[in-house]
């Protein structure tokens, strides 16, 4: 009985209706996700890091720390040190995982003695925002990848699966977060007007909400490790300085 009742209150979180005024990727950019799917990643040209840091990366909705395997690569090999978030699957937000994932940027910058880079994919940047907006002594920066942390939360073409899975509304995260609010940390938004997932206005945020935002031609699902996103994050990690809020477009 108790299951059935669940199932039914999941199936009326699909069903919601999208608000008006909500802004989705065309239908043409999210069959480009699919096609994606289907490629071969491509080769990335190895960078040495002027800087080499501790990095740790969140992984998109749905998504376990292996799909972003092409990036950690890219980074390591750069010289970065590339550590895993530590919770599989990214399945949403939850009191525990996020009580987690703030002993494990806080254990991690004792350990190294130096703050963390968070680098997070889509729901994983939104992780790494509200993470450094409370402890910024722990992270040095942030860079969100097609993360949407600006507008309305269902200016995506993800928000009735998000719901159907977590089994809470967009609206309402057993987590209080303050998503458009930057935190006081250097923060970077990687955004593209491929994105078949993310509306680019909401992953590119507006001046105040970021430092910089760095446009990319690639799909939601390139984020994980297209060439060009992994040349795109070793520039922003070798910026000394972040100046305010740029919005440029990829080299």
């Amino acid at each position: 009985m108790r299951a059935r009742a669940e199932v039914l209150r999941r199936s009326a979180l699909a069903r919601m209706p999208r608000p008006e005024g909500v802004r989705t990727p065309p239908l043409r950019y999210l069959w480009g996700e699919v096609a994606s799917l289907h490629r071969r990643p491509g080769r990335h040209v190895p960078l040495q890091a002027a800087s080499p840091q501790v990095i740790m990366l969140l992984p998109g909705f749905g998504a376990h720390p292996k799909r972003m395997k092409p990036l950690a690569d890219g980074l390591a090999a750069a010289g970065h040190t590339v550590l895993d978030w530590g919770l599989g699957f990214n399945l949403g937000p939850t009191e525990q995982n996020f009580a987690f994932l703030m002993r494990r940027v806080g254990a991690l910058a004792r350990q190294h003695r130096r703050p963390v880079t968070l680098i997070g994919w889509s729901l994983g940047g939104l992780f790494a925002r509200e993470i450094a907006r409370r402890e910024p002594d722990s992270v040095a920066r942030v860079i969100t990848m097609g993360t949407p942390f600006s507008g309305n939360p269902r200016d995506n073409n993800a928000w009735r699966a998000y719901q159907v899975i977590t089994g809470h509304s967009v609206d309402e995260p057993p987590v209080s977060c303050e998503f458009r609010a930057k935190p006081p940390v250097p923060t970077t938004a990687l955004w593209s007007p491929r994105d078949g997932v993310v509306h680019p206005r909401s992953a590119a945020g507006w001046p105040g909400e970021r430092d910089r935002a760095v446009a990319l031609r690639c799909t939601h699902l390139g984020f994980a490790g297209a060439p060009e996103v992994v040349a795109a994050v070793l520039r922003e990690l070798d910026r000394e300085g972040q100046a305010a809020d740029p919005v440029t477009q990829s080299e």
